[in-house]
């Protein structure tokens, strides 16, 4: 969300999604088969904290003063697996250091073109 809020256009205050602009240039980390398998289970433990809530709308889970305390917690565990496949410090990464890294990446590929 941090690349998308810093490469994204906007209309009004919302943003303006575009994949040619946030997802196609988005730095892919590559993550070892282990990386892989435990973003794939902090993945999978994000569909089964939302399975817990089969009434609630993505937008009633995702309120950030009521979202399930099990669902926060799932995306903390896989926003820390996606860190470490990216070989970040998880303990003292900023959302804007992250970002600053991501910039790193993406100017790293840019440049091999």
């Amino acid at each position: 969300m941090a690349w998308m809020r810093t490469v994204t256009g906007r209309l009004k205050s919302d943003y303006r999604y575009s994949g040619s602009v946030v997802y196609n240039n988005f730095p892919w980390p590559t993550p070892t088969e282990e990386q892989k398998a435990k973003i794939e289970e902090t993945a999978q433990a994000i569909l089964d904290a939302r399975a817990l809530y089969p009434d609630s709308s993505l937008a009633d889970l995702y309120d950030e003063t009521t979202m399930p305390p099990e669902l926060r917690k799932a995306h903390q565990q896989n926003d820390k697996a996606v860190m470490q496949a990216y070989g970040f410090d998880v303990k003292t990464m900023t959302e804007s250091s992250c970002v600053a890294e991501l910039m790193k990446l993406y100017q790293k590929l840019t440049e091999a073109k």
